[in-house]
């Protein structure tokens, strides 16, 4: 009797101990994202953001700028997420974009420039 008693104790315990491992803390927050500006943009942040090792959901938002991501704190943390997004040519909250990552970006995520840009010259009547 005694050593049924154990035996399940010890079954108990097993099983305990391997549920506690299984459970997965997960986190969620909210990115400014202001060089999100149009579905391509989107498309990019979500394909290669969707695909890190711990990120579970992401969802960009080019018309409110912002990107809604969930990830695995066992895994990655925010600042990871954050810097892999200003790697791919984005501002992402408090991380600026390098200008090589922003140059790299396709024409329609590229932010208008306007230091290059003449002034109009004034019509005369």
């Amino acid at each position: 009797m005694k050593a049924l008693k154990l035996t399940f104790f010890a079954l108990f315990a097993l099983a305990a101990t391997s549920v506690a491992q299984i459970k997965k803390v997960s986190d969620k927050a909210v990115i400014a994202t202001p060089g999100v500006l149009a579905e391509s943009c989107k498309e990019r942040i979500e394909f290669f953001i969707g695909r890190m090792d711990g990120v579970t959901a992401i969802k960009a938002d080019f018309r409110k700028k912002t990107t809604t991501v969930t990830w695995l704190t066992d895994r990655t943390t925010l600042e990871n997420i954050k810097t892999a997004i200003a790697n791919l040519g984005f501002d992402a909250g408090d991380i600026e974009a390098e200008e090589y990552a922003k140059k790299r970006l396709p024409k329609e995520c590229k932010p208008l420039d306007t230091a290059g840009l003449k002034k109009p010259v004034p019509l005369k009547r």
